[in-house]
């Protein structure tokens, strides 16, 4: 076995690879949710002045990682990679948003678990000796997701309680070799397998991306002789109300009991009443701001010691959609550490 590698889905890095500074801004109904107080930016108008929600986007996801940049205290010349993707056709929010930086980019689809993807991607590339300073982040937008993936929202289509609202807004994060003990670090990456369980219901992204989470789960916690009670949070990404169920159902039949440490970033980013959102939240950009905005600040102020961070995605298109073909899901993960005032873990 090579040496890193723990089993098939896991990774233990040599040296902790810090999270220097973490930036995040959000959509107005973001703002408007349990969250919105802690956003580094908030949007009055979802189109940003700009004149297409496509274009909202790319500029949102430009001054964002400008923004995680300077949080940093580095210049874009600092950063040996940008990693970053979303949700649109050949991830042009990304492609768009980044090209006036003139970093070197990575752009990755990983669907909304993008972010976790970005985060062991860049996670890895510091470890292994390529780079010393990593931007990594993730982006989506409700209405250029809603007229790709569903229907135009014109055409005022009723939306099922399985259905989650797709987050608009732009989480990052900048990963360096060179951090202090007042930092978050990356110990470990998990990367998960494509898992299908023939479910074509775009309406229910819940049911397509839990089976892989559980199963990366599972398969981390047997890899590691772990216990769920190992972590303090542990934080899959947009399963929403539904998914976060069967995702407990799922570790339970396989043993493992899954408490109130557990939780989703779709049901962190919106208040399930009182902004109709049905199951919850979803979108790149959904685990990417919840992280940036809540378990960062709580991470770094040591409140949590140990988090299993795990986005998942559903890897469809419309093209694979209008075919009839299922909707495969996909999880990714980083297991993130803090160390307390006396600099003990």
């Amino acid at each position: 076995m090579i040496r890193k590698r723990l089993g098939r889905h896991t990774v233990k890095l040599d040296n902790p690879v810090y999270i220097a500074s973490a930036a995040s801004t959000a959509g107005k109904k973001e703002s408007e949710g349990p969250l919105g107080e802690f956003f580094d930016i908030t949007l009055g108008d979802d189109k940003f002045g700009e004149s297409t929600w496509e274009k909202a986007e790319s500029r949102i996801v430009a001054e964002n990682m400008q923004l995680a940049i300077k949080k940093a205290s580095m210049t874009a010349s600092d950063i040996d990679y940008c990693i970053t993707g979303d949700l649109l056709n050949q991830i042009t929010a990304s492609v768009f948003g980044i090209k006036e930086i003139n970093i070197p980019f990575v752009g990755v689809y990983g669907a909304c678990s993008t972010m976790g993807e970005a985060m062991g991607l860049g996670a890895m590339l510091i470890d292994g000796g390529f780079a010393e300073n990593v931007l990594v982040g993730a982006s989506s937008h409700f209405c250029a997701a809603e007229k790709q993936f569903r229907a135009p929202l014109g055409m005022g289509s009723q939306r099922p309680p399985t259905s989650t609202w797709t987050t608009t807004g732009d989480g990052a994060v900048v990963l360096t070799k060179n951090g202090n003990d007042g930092m978050p670090f990356i110990t470990e990456v998990l990367t998960g397998d494509i898992v299908d369980m023939n479910i074509k219901d775009p309406n229910n992204m819940g049911a397509a991306m839990a089976p892989a989470a559980a199963e990366l789960m599972t398969a981390y916690f047997k890899e590691t002789k772990r216990e769920p009670e190992y972590f303090d949070v542990i934080a899959t990404g947009d399963l929403g109300y539904t998914g976060k169920t069967l995702v407990t159902e799922l570790l339970a039949s396989e043993g493992w009991a899954l408490d109130s440490r557990y939780t989703d970033c779709g049901i962190e980013i919106f208040d399930k009443d009182s902004q109709d959102t049905h199951s919850g939240g979803s979108g790149c950009a959904c685990s990417a701001l919840v992280f940036t905005a809540k378990f960062y600040k709580l991470l770094a102020e040591g409140k949590i010691k140990k988090m299993l961070f795990m986005p998942t995605g559903a890897l469809m298109s419309p093209t694979s959609s209008q075919q009839g073909e299922s909707i495969p899901g996909i999880a990714h993960g980083v297991v993130i550490e803090s160390r307390c005032c006396n600099g003990h873990i």
